[in-house]
């Protein structure tokens, strides 16, 4: 699987814009990559999306915006990126009460080697147990957040194509003992992972067309933003409802969009102001932005 490159990465206003529809994407991606051993163990495996979704929230959160610092942070994700026959995951140890965090972590000292990928069972069994992050690990201590990888040889990789043969997620610590059954959903993914194929992008890096009249800036599954001749930006909604209508969640998704592009028309003529005009009487709405120099 390719690493991150700063290419994928969008500026932090951008992201801003888009940040809701993109998060509800990559939740629904990690439902299907994420598995519960027990009742406080959780393992998410890792692909270019999930990762791409956390430097994004990390450059976000950090307020990250030099190239240098961009580039460290992909240096860490790729890290995590599965390579073929690899699966890559990360391990949550999900302790809610506070005051049971330290004791119950301790309890779980020498967990990287009791975690393992179990396909078959009987006398065909396979155990594939978990390397971890030997960064990580220390003598006394474990952190609650925990990177692995399962390494797969070719038989291995034909045992979890074969929908016949059980596969589930095994923890044999002497204090802590779960398995849980690899969905079908799930192995499709890992499937996809071992087989270094890049998952379609849930965000696009760069906007639809050029800058050039009646090209399309930007489209998703709620809006698209054009540039035709009348105006410099058209903010249009997808959905078929007028502004009176609008479901206040979608409202939430439309109007960082609106806030982006007029701050861009901004930018590009500070000592023009920007109008900013309204059709929502009627399906769909539209923003239709311009400079007054224009």
């Amino acid at each position: 699987m390719r690493r991150l490159s700063p290419e994928e990465i969008i500026d932090r206003e951008r992201y801003e814009a888009l940040r809701g529809e993109y998060r509800a994407r990559v939740i629904a991606l990690k439902r299907e990559r994420r598995v519960g051993v027990g009742d406080r163990v959780t393992l998410v495996f890792e692909n270019r999306e999930t990762l791409r979704f956390q430097v994004q929230e990390m450059l976000r959160v950090e307020r990250i915006e030099s190239p240098e610092a961009v580039q460290a942070e992909l240096d860490v994700y790729n890290e995590l990126m599965p390579q073929q026959g690899e699966l890559s995951a990360t391990l949550f140890i999900e302790i809610t009460e506070s005051a049971r965090i330290k004791p119950e972590l301790e309890r779980l000292l020498g967990i990287d080697a009791h975690v393992a990928l179990v396909l078959d069972e009987g006398p065909r069994e396979t155990v594939l147990r978990a390397q971890f992050d030997a960064r990580q690990m220390e003598a006394d201590r474990i952190s609650a957040v925990q990177y692995l990888r399962f390494r797969l040889g070719p038989v291995a990789q034909a045992s979890l194509r074969d929908p016949g043969v059980r596969a589930r997620l095994r923890i044999d610590h002497p204090n802590y003992r779960a398995e849980a059954e690899v969905s079908e959903p799930l192995r499709a993914q890992l499937l996809a992972d071992l087989a270094g194929s890049d998952p379609p992008p849930l965000l696009e890096a760069q906007e639809h067309g050029s800058l050039g009249l009646g090209e399309c800036l930007l489209e998703t599954s709620t809006l698209r933003v054009l540039r035709p001749q009348t105006y410099r930006v058209v903010v249009e909604c997808r959905v078929p409802v007028s502004l009176g209508e609008a479901d206040p969640l979608l409202l939430a998704e439309l109007l960082p969009v609106v806030q982006h592009y007029v701050r861009e028309l901004a930018r590009q003529s500070p000592t023009s102001p920007v109008s900013c005009e309204v059709e929502g009487a009627q399906a769909p709405m539209r923003w239709l932005l311009r400079r007054r120099d224009r």
